[in-house]
């Protein structure tokens, strides 16, 4: 049995899934398609502090949901860090995986999927939407599923 870990930018799923095609990501035939025969080794999501109910939807699902504080600018725009909090948590995971599963069109993650590839010999999947998702993305990827009707509320 695969063991599999699977994270969520979840900011970029949404923003994208609805540019893309107006619809909602369906988390739980998401977590049905990527879990089906294989072992969990983490479920982790980022979102944010205030999608509280939303939050509470994942962790029924089974996501353990992490959040990552804001910074706060000088001129009251705010940041977070997701993608180096992702990449944390992915290298802590992969060593312990057969599969990486990120959620994510953003192709910052290239390189990181490059290199669990290469030093711990994990396939990463890689779900996006295909029109939104970096090439560079779906390169480094050992496989890209596409969101389509099925992944879509």
């Amino acid at each position: 049995m695969q063991r599999v870990a699977i994270f969520v930018d979840v900011q970029n799923i949404y923003y994208t899934t609805r540019q893309g095609f107006n619809r909602n990501f369906n988390y739980n035939a998401f977590w049905t398609q990527v879990t089906s025969g294989r072992e969990i080794v983490a479920a982790i999501d980022r979102g944010n502090e205030k999608q509280r109910q939303f939050q509470n939807i994942l962790r029924v699902i089974g996501f353990e949901v992490k959040l990552n504080p804001f910074i706060q600018r000088n001129d009251g725009s705010a940041k977070g860090d997701w993608d180096v909090v992702i990449t944390l948590d992915v290298m802590e995971y992969a060593p312990q995986s057969d599969v990486v599963v990120l959620a994510s069109g953003d192709g910052d993650f290239d390189l990181l999927l490059n290199k669990i590839r290469m030093d711990y010999d994990v396939l990463a999947e890689v779900y996006g939407v295909s029109q939104l998702t970096a090439k560079s993305l779906i390169d480094s990827a050992s496989k890209f599923i596409a969101i389509t009707d099925n992944l879509l509320l």
